[in-house]
């Protein structure tokens, strides 16, 4: 799942991409290091970050959605937690929703996924949109993650999104500590055994906790960190990745499961 971000304050790609012509150019540039997903976002979600207003947001992505959908076939999924998002955006061209509050901020999300059949990615995360950074740790992360998904698959069921819609991710990032997200990832066979039905998405691509680990490198460094946990995450169950640098991960993903399938 390759990440394209069309938004002024994104964390790692803030600014780069608002212009169409240039998003577009990086849609094809995505899909030709071999993205199978576009993860289209017009909100950003990194610490101190503000809510855009619905309108600010649909105007972002909803005319480059239609753009790449006019231009390509890899099927395309919007980052938002508003339901107003959500549906404009599968009207465009959009055919999946990929909510990281896991139908928290908004459950309306979950019918419009009944109503469109689009997919959806329910993420793991605690607090509201303004607090989901700053709270305190929960103290054993496997429940919290484990029972934090469950609820937002309940949710998903009462709005009657079937299963084969549906696809989970642990949040990594998003309230949790360094030695969570750590964790999270050692871990995460045990989790995707929990959810055995359900594909499942990580996203840990440029990450804070990965900065952190290498003496607190910047942003534009910590490639060689992204590979490394995305290798990890495939040989204990990721089924998705979601990332900026699709060519380095997809190649170093495809070793993996070569070496696996010698088990």
């Amino acid at each position: 799942m390759g990440i394209l971000n069309v938004t002024p304050d994104s964390f790692s790609d803030g600014g780069m991409f608002n212009e169409k012509d240039r998003a577009i150019k990086q849609a094809e540039k995505l899909i030709e290091e071999g993205a199978d997903i576009l993860d289209i976002g017009g909100e950003s979600s990194r610490p101190d970050s503000d809510r855009v207003s619905v309108d600010k947001e649909i105007n972002r992505v909803v005319p480059l959605i239609a753009a790449i959908r006019s231009r390509f076939d890899t099927p395309i999924s919007v980052d938002t937690s508003k339901s107003e998002v959500a549906r404009e955006a599968v009207s465009a061209g959009a055919e999946i929703i990929n909510d990281i509050s896991g139908l928290r901020f908004d459950d309306q999300i979950g019918r419009v996924a009944r109503e469109t059949g689009a997919g959806l990615v329910l993420m793991h995360l605690r607090g509201e949109f303004e607090t989901m950074h700053r709270l305190e740790p929960a103290d054993d992360i496997l429940a919290e993650v484990i029972g934090g998904i469950e609820s937002s698959l309940e949710k998903a069921r009462e709005f009657g999104v079937k299963e084969d819609q549906v696809c989970v991710d642990v949040g990594i990032g998003f309230s949790k500590t360094l030695k969570q997200n750590l964790e999270l990832i050692a871990k995460l066979d045990k989790i995707s055994h929990k959810f055995v039905n359900y594909p499942m998405l990580v996203g840990t691509s440029r990450k804070s906790f990965i900065g952190k680990v290498l003496g607190d490198i910047p942003v534009d460094e910590r490639l060689s960190g992204t590979v490394a946990s995305n290798v990890i995450s495939v040989w204990n169950g990721a089924d998705i990745l979601r990332v900026h640098d699709v060519k380095a991960v997809a190649e170093a993903a495809k070793v993996v499961e070569a070496i696996r399938k010698e088990l």
